[in-house]
């Protein structure tokens, strides 16, 4: 499977590159964005409303860790145009609530959006971090679909 085309949709944390002695190494760990949406809230809302609680939340965890050197790096203008973006999907509020107490727990940057004024967490994004630092949370997810 080529590195655009991996399981999670984002490219491989580190292309593999022939080494010495026909031994493999790691080439630059890509940088990526964690999107974590409810189904529920995607079987019962307008697709719109949905996708504008990801975009909440993906925007508010970059403007909050806006100073990240991994943050200035995937904004960056060679990046651009480049970003890494995996959506992911949890059954409903305490699964996306019980994600956001490990990503706190294990120290990941991450913004849990609340929409207000109902006050429903709706969705999860992570700030940009290399993918080999913080994929391990999210491999028991589905793709968002």
């Amino acid at each position: 499977m080529s590195a655009a085309a991996t399981p999670d949709g984002a490219a491989s944390a580190a292309a593999s590159v022939g080494g010495e002695g026909g031994k493999e190494k790691e080439a630059e760990d890509v940088v990526v964005q964690y999107v974590v949406l409810r189904r529920d809230l995607a079987d019962a809302w307008p697709l719109g409303s949905v996708v504008a609680q990801g975009c909440h939340a993906a925007v508010a965890a970059l403007w909050a860790h806006r100073d990240h050197p991994d943050t200035s790096a995937y904004c960056g203008p060679d990046n651009l145009d480049r970003m890494h973006k995996v959506t992911l999907e949890v059954k409903g509020e305490t699964q996306l609530k019980n994600l956001a107490e490990k990503l706190e727990a294990a120290g990941v940057r991450h913004k849990l959006w609340t929409e207000q004024p109902e006050n429903i967490p709706t969705c999860i994004a992570t700030a940009p971090g290399p993918k080999s630092q913080v994929s391990s949370f999210f491999k028991k997810l589905k793709l968002c679909k």
